[in-house]
């Protein structure tokens, strides 16, 4: 009897299990077997029936289950306070067991018609499509060779060369847009008229892409479309006459047509433009979740608009006719984007798909706090993929971005139309982390933290104790995009406080035309940041790059790269007990890299040079740029012959060896071009292996050689000066 009783008493104070959350669903048509008949089931009759039951007070959690299939929307499903958690609990919108579903802004492009070898159709009214998407392939809009500046020369009012260039003989060149890239940024404004030669733009674009407004960005800058650092259009696009390649299409505005050229074998029955720009907004929202759902077709209209897209850096660009003078970039517009959160608090996204984007993937701003995008991928994205904070360097404290996160993310191809976007991008933000992601595949910097360019308004923002963390960057600021001046991982401004660590970061700007791109690039004020513990290998400039005298107190510690970089600039900044000019990469650092990331990956170890310890000589030195400076480990320092007929370097590794292959780094000013390869037994080259290397040598220019040999000459095949950052010689792999 006693054990009875206590038993009772033992159950009557055990705690009751948590109620399960309370669940409504969602289907693609409003109908499911999961509804309560004969309720319909829409997104946003769900949202409603949430709202009615927060409302009566939350004892438990809320699911909203979403059904497989795809939900198309022609505005956003929008989310706000009504729509929060409260008293614990969660409001989640998520995936139905085993189901898939995906919010989508596409329009179907249904009708077909065969003209010769392409195929016609009508584009549905109120549709303005920039992107066209065939089976999930991305189709290329049509697109002509590049405009040197001596043809298309750029004004502030427009442009000349439109007979030599064809433009004037376009049937309907103001469909077209003129794609220009100046250093880290893109230009892209419609053609408004040609007059004879001259080539007028879409406005306001062509005016907020030139200078002389105030508003382009610092006064110092130099990278408007009609400054000495243009090279000319690189490419125009969207023109009839323009589409010759299998995959390429034109959309004609004036009678709402998209004419393609199909690739082989392609089913055009599914063929998708995206239309509908975000499809999720979530305002002051607090305590929701969002996991498990796939996000496609968003579009992104102002490109396409007389705004245009009036690059500034990082996908963001310079909107309106009128505006303050501001060289901190305060006004700037960020791009459209899938998933859009305004000043939310503890909202999360995860488990997401990001998919065929006209524009970004998510964008957290205006005050969004407390808030996380983890474990989802993004690929296939015309612009970047996730976007944090803004641009006010100190804002009221209601607008201010703190504690949030970008974790376990993978990101590829992003910035496949806008090249001058990034991976991941945060603005003023505090405690902000970005931790274990993977991007890879990317045109510009991978992720970039902080802004304004040591700007006076910007110099002592509200900004600290962010975290940059075992990411994984590989195959950033790719040659082909044309982009230039960023790096891996990139900052502004200072941020007491900043740790970047644990980054495996591979091929940064590798194989450039000029001496730039960076592993981790300190730029415009970074000031009290740590950079510790990375590992940093084949960059295309610079392991770490610090260059401004107003970056101060930065500290780079036990990082492991293959390279050299000079002395860190600025008050207190220093290098310390850092593991450079590697040739092998030690268990630790191979540790390191392999745990970054999503998940855990490759790792590229590196190759043993055979120039290292082996003697550098050269034809006749000018100045002092010795011989010695491209084996020493640096691609920073050069080497420099005088310009006399078939001057040459040369390395004397000491004894004959198997030599798989050459790789010649350029020097700064991109002099060497126009060379061969010699590799001999003897020192007179009697018998020497050749191997020419036509045009300019890049940083890195890669040479098979397969030969044995013990001294390798480059040498000119005419006139003119050799200057070399490096020269690595590998050994035949024997296996």
């Amino acid at each position: 009897m006693n054990g009875t009783i206590a038993l009772v008493l033992l159950l009557s104070m055990t705690p009751a299990a948590a109620p399960g959350p309370k669940v409504y669903h969602a289907a693609p048509d409003g109908r499911s077997a999961a509804c309560s008949r004969p309720n319909p089931c829409s997104l946003e009759t769900a949202r409603d029936k949430v709202r009615q039951a927060v409302a009566g007070g939350m004892d438990r959690d809320v699911e909203v289950r979403l059904a497989g299939g795809r939900y198309a929307l022609t505005e956003p499903l929008v989310l706000d306070e009504r729509d929060s958690g409260f008293e614990g609990h969660t409001v989640t919108w998520t995936a139905a067991p085993g189901a898939r579903p995906i919010l989508t802004g596409g329009v179907p492009i249904t009708g077909w018609r065969r003209q010769g070898r392409f195929q016609v159709a009508s584009v549905p009214e109120g549709v303005e499509p920039r992107q066209l998407f065939v089976g999930g392939a991305r189709a290329t809009r049509a697109r002509g060779a590049s405009c040197p500046a001596s043809v298309c020369d750029a004004t502030t009012t427009g442009m000349t060369g439109a007979v030599a260039s064809g433009v004037a003989g376009w049937q309907d060149a103001p469909e077209a847009e003129a794609v220009i890239k100046v250093r880290w940024r893109n230009y892209r404004c419609r053609i408004d008229r040609v007059d004879g030669d001259v080539i007028s733009f879409a406005q306001p674009c062509w005016t907020n892409s030139a200078s002389g407004t105030g508003r382009t960005g610092p006064a110092w800058d130099t990278t408007t479309v009609d400054s000495s650092r243009y090279s000319g259009v690189a490419f125009f696009e969207n023109a009839r006459e323009l589409l010759d390649e299998p995959g390429e299409f034109v959309y004609d505005r004036t009678d709402r047509t998209i004419t393609y050229l199909p690739r082989a074998g392609e089913n055009l029955a599914d063929a998708v433009v995206p239309s509908t720009e975000t499809l999720l907004r979530i305002d002051g929202a607090s305590r929701v979740k969002i996991a498990g759902l796939g996000f496609q077709h968003a579009a992104y209209h102002q490109p396409g608009t007389d705004e245009g897209y009036a690059g500034t850096q990082a996908g963001l660009t310079l909107t309106g006719a009128t505006g303050p003078e501001d060289h901190a970039g305060r006004y700037y517009t960020k791009p459209a984007a899938a998933v859009v959160v305004n000043g939310g608090s503890d909202v999360t996204i995860t488990g997401a798909a990001f998919a065929h984007l006209g524009g970004a993937g998510v964008i957290l701003q205006a005050g969004t706090r407390d808030s996380a995008v983890t474990g989802s991928t993004f690929t296939d994205l015309s612009s970047g993929a996730v976007y944090v904070g803004d641009t006010e360097p100190n804002p009221p404290a209601e607008l201010r971005g703190e504690r949030n996160t970008v974790a376990r993310n993978t990101i590829t191809l992003a910035g496949r139309e806008f090249t001058d976007a990034v991976g991941i991008w945060a603005g003023y933000e505090t405690g902000l982390r970005v931790d274990h992601n993977t991007l890879e595949r990317l045109p510009y910097s991978g992720i970039s933290v902080g802004w304004g360019w040591n700007q006076p308004v910007a110099q002592s923002p509200g900004m600290r104790d962010n975290q940059v963390t075992n990411n994984r960057i590989v195959d950033a600021m790719m040659v082909a995009d044309q982009q230039h001046d960023g790096g891996a991982i990139y900052t502004q401004g200072p941020q007491p406080g900043t740790v970047i660590s644990g980054n495996y970061v591979n091929r940064s700007a590798y194989g450039n035309t000029e001496r730039d791109g960076n592993g981790v690039y300190l730029d415009e004020q970074s000031s009290h940041i740590r950079v510790e513990g990375n590992v940093i290998t084949r960059v295309g400039y610079k392991w770490i790059s610090n260059w401004a005298g107003y970056g101060i107190e930065n500290l780079a510690t036990g990082n492991w790269t293959d390279t050299t970089a000079p002395a860190l600039s600025g008050r207190g900044s220093q290098q310390v007990d850092n593991f450079t000019a590697l040739e092998l990469l030690p268990e630790a650092a191979l540790r390191v890299a392999a745990a970054a990331g999503a998940r855990p990956g490759e790792v590229e170890q590196l190759v043993p040079d055979l120039a290292r310890t082996g003697s550098a000589t050269q034809s006749a030195t000018e100045g002092t740029a010795s011989a010695a400076n491209a084996i020493d480990g640096s691609t920073v320092t050069d080497s420099r012959t005088t310009s006399a007929a078939g001057s040459w370097w040369q390395v004397d590794l000491g004894e004959v060896r198997a030599i798989g292959a050459v790789e010649l780094w350029n020097d700064a000013s991109m002099t060497t071009a126009d060379v061969q390869v010699l590799v001999s037994r003897t020192p007179d080259f009697a018998e020497a292996t050749v191997l020419p290397l036509p045009g300019k040598v890049l940083r890195p220019s890669p040479v098979t050689v397969d030969a044995e040999g013990r001294y390798v000459r480059i040498q000119r095949t005419g006139t003119g000066r050799i200057g070399l950052a490096g020269v690595a010689v590998h050994e035949r792999d024997r296996t």
